[in-house]
């Protein structure tokens, strides 16, 4: 980190950091089953409501909070969602890992319905086509997407005219490219820290080829795993490995995203894009959408209702970057907590403000494995990772990174007057110095005083934290404006239902076409 960099960071507010948390969970039965309710009408509509929707299955909710200045406050705001919804699923269940629960068949998982509308049905066939490609036990596993960004006060300050709109959309790219870039290099740390799916049921694996060892007649584990999660038996995609995304530019990530979102693929043609009438696909392209390749980081745009996500970045920019590879952590009610934001935000301040160089495919090819590999062996004492030509050790390579984020936790703390981020650097140390104290080994620990099963444990703790929501305070105002938002949204999806439909082919064929693409190339060429 040059001293330039961190002279800059003395222009930064970094009172006002924004930050967003998207958390899913599986609603269970009380019995642990994979629940085969629809999303309860309580909770709105899954297409409109703004805080409250579901992900891949009808069973796999999705609670949004809004965009925060303060960690503190979001962090009310999501528990505030836990606490509405918990008083509104009957008797079930929030799973509270991010390994699923007891799973049926493939065909039985129930895929998330969103209404009668065109944009509803285009929700539900792009589900279709993940479980037809990847299986629907795969799309089940759950987890946070932890939104970050820097005020557009501080941008147009520190780089940009205030008055000079395309100048400060260029800045921010360049900007957001650039850490994405790092924190790509670096994100094997998030995992290590933070991950917390070393098991799994044994169904989970059922009929798949996989190297996990028994731990009991139910559980699956690997001894030094981090997070199954992020591995290979985890939400990942053989088939999009032959995608290099290129993170250098906001050109060069659509281009390298375009041949796969337009091109046929063979073996995804052949399924077809119906069956007896049904939509399977929404195309047949390697990738249907933007959405559907797989990342530990993406550039986001806020969309507008209907927006393709490439279309929204290359009208307006980056507005911020998403972190899709943090676990659920089991030991919190609501899957996160405020020292895991602190580094989080003290990490991603120094993938921004650091030197970035520009990616290549041999980087690309070392980023995966090095995921992998924590992933499955993080805590293996032996291990190696490469870092650029050389090769070094999790212990090594993990404390030059926290030595790095050191002048970044202390500006941090000293603007918000705090020593959370200090502290959070303080704790991954004794992490990466001893892995026992490691989420995931820990996990380990309790599933084996658990009789070896990671059902048995993942049950009890979900128990206990939905009772503990249902009964816990929430002011009558709060519970009144939850109970009015989930009205408002059934009458804004039945305002969208009441509108004039195309045939839903004619949709189909002009939302999958890549308009969007073509136009980010012409426009940055």
């Amino acid at each position: 980190m040059s001293s330039l960099k961190l002279n800059q960071l003395n222009d930064y507010d970094l009172t006002n950091l924004n930050r967003g948390i998207e958390k899913e969970s599986l609603r269970v039965s009380k019995s642990g089953q994979l629940s085969q309710l629809r999303h309860p009408e309580a909770l709105g509509s899954a297409l409109t409501h703004g805080n409250i929707t579901t992900d891949f299955s009808e069973s796999q909710l999705e609670l949004i909070t809004d965009t925060h200045s303060k960690v503190d406050d979001c962090l009310s705001q999501l528990r505030e969602i836990h606490q509405f919804v918990s008083r509104n699923v009957s008797s079930e269940l929030l799973w509270c890992s991010s390994m699923p629960c007891m799973l049926p068949q493939d065909q039985d998982i129930p895929i998330a319905q969103f209404g009668a509308s065109n944009i509803a049905t285009a929700k539900t066939v792009y589900r279709r086509g993940l479980a037809v490609r990847y299986g629907a036990k795969m799309q089940t596993i759950s987890g946070i997407h932890y939104n970050f960004s820097i005020s557009n006060e501080t941008w147009s300050r520190i780089y940009g005219k205030s008055n000079d709109r395309n100048e400060l959309i260029t800045i921010k790219n360049q900007h957001y490219f650039s850490l994405i870039r790092n924190f790509r290099k670096n994100a094997w740390l998030l995992l290590y820290l933070f991950g917390a799916s070393p098991a799994v049921c044994d169904c989970f694996v059922k009929g798949r080829v996989h190297h996990l060892k028994k731990m009991s007649n139910g559980t699956r584990y690997l001894p030094h795993a981090t997070s199954l999660r992020m591995g290979p038996l985890g939400y990942q995609s053989d088939a999009q490995s032959a995608i290099s995304v290129s993170y250098n530019n906001l050109k060069s990530y659509a281009q390298s995203l375009y041949d796969a979102l337009t091109q046929p693929y063979p073996p995804y043609a052949a399924i077809g894009l119906s069956n007896q009438g049904q939509p399977l696909q929404l195309s047949d392209a390697l990738l249907q959408i933007e959405n559907e390749f797989y990342g530990t980081i993406r550039p986001k745009q806020p969309i507008q209702f209907g927006e393709r996500p490439l279309l929204a970045l290359n009208k307006r920019g980056v507005e911020y970057v998403e972190v899709r590879c943090v676990d659920l952590d089991p030991y919190e009610e609501i899957g996160i907590n405020k020292e895991t934001i602190a580094f989080i935000d003290t990490f991603l301040l120094f993938c921004l403000m650091s030197k970035s160089s520009t990616d290549s495919i041999e980087e690309d090819r070392s980023n995966s494995e090095n995921q992998y590999l924590i992933a499955e062996r993080g805590r293996d004492p032996n291990l190696k990772l490469k870092r650029d030509k050389s090769y070094l050790s999790v212990k090594d390579w993990g404390q030059d990174i926290l030595e790095a984020c050191q002048p970044f936790a202390l500006k941090l703390d000293e603007a918000n007057k705090t020593n959370d981020h200090t502290q959070s650097l303080s704790n991954a140390l004794k992490r990466i110095q001893n892995s026992d104290k490691t989420p995931s080994a820990r996990v380990l620990q309790d599933v084996e005083a658990h009789n070896g099963s990671y059902f048995d444990f993942i049950m009890e703790l979900s128990s206990k934290y939905t009772d503990k929501l249902k009964t816990d305070t929430l002011s009558d105002t709060t519970l009144n404006e939850y109970l009015g938002n989930a009205k408002s949204s059934i009458v804004r999806q039945h305002n969208i239902e009441c509108e004039e439909q195309l045939e839903f082919e004619e949709f189909r064929r002009d939302y999958v076409s890549q308009e969007a693409s073509r136009i980010i190339l012409e426009e940055n060429g």
